[in-house]
């Protein structure tokens, strides 16, 4: 039930986050059902892509990740996301009160509203099986714009604010995330310096 809403969103999104904020689906059932699933498309693809194909760099040589390092950085990624989504979604319930909307003593519907506006971005993840880099700078660039487009479409719907709040409100959202992308950058660069960073093979 919970995966169908991937396809609502794209072909019918009022319609769908209406569905969700009826829901009001427990935090911890829509982790393991959805976002536990669905984050995992990226890192998979990510590991087969980089330890299997490789990609080309200057005089058409093929580089890969050996296959322990692929896999300890697609891990990485994995946990990554799902602390992201997870602090995305609270900083939705957090906020609530500032733009109008009722924080809720179990963030459902924040943490409803951030796992469902990642969607693209977890689909966009079936785009690293082909590792070009523009490519996959394009694909990820197109998902986070209409991730971020089903969050603001979303707010009203699912926080039940009105609709002009939800552009502040969204803006400050994206702010947090964009904030929580660098930390989780920059924790990934900590921990290459304790050896778990990329190990390269010519192919």
């Amino acid at each position: 039930m919970l995966l169908s809403h991937a396809f609502g969103l794209f072909t019918h999104p009022d319609e769908e986050w209406a569905s969700i904020r009826k829901e009001h689906e427990h935090p911890r059932r829509l982790y393991v059902a959805y976002v536990v699933v669905l984050a995992a498309i990226a890192p998979v693809c990510a590991y087969i892509s980089t330890a299997y194909f490789g990609w080309t760099v200057g005089n058409e040589r093929l580089i890969k990740l050996t296959e322990i390092s692929a896999m300890q950085l697609s891990i990485l990624t994995y946990i990554s996301m799902l602390i992201g989504v997870f602090a995305l979604g609270y900083a939705v319930n957090w906020m609530a009160r500032t733009y109008g909307a009722k924080e809720e003593h179990v963030p459902s519907n924040g943490i409803a509203l951030a796992s469902y506006s990642c969607t693209p971005l977890f689909l966009a993840g079936f785009a690293l099986l082909y590792p070009v880099p523009w490519f996959n700078a394009i694909v990820f660039l197109i998902a986070a714009c209409y991730g971020a487009w089903l969050m603001y479409d979303g707010l009203p719907i699912v926080m039940g604010i009105e609709k002009e709040r939800a552009v502040m409100y969204g803006g400050a959202l994206l702010t947090v995330a964009l904030v929580i992308l660098v930390s989780t950058r920059v924790g990934s660069v900590i921990l290459w310096n304790f050896g778990v960073g990329p190990v390269f093979v010519s192919g």
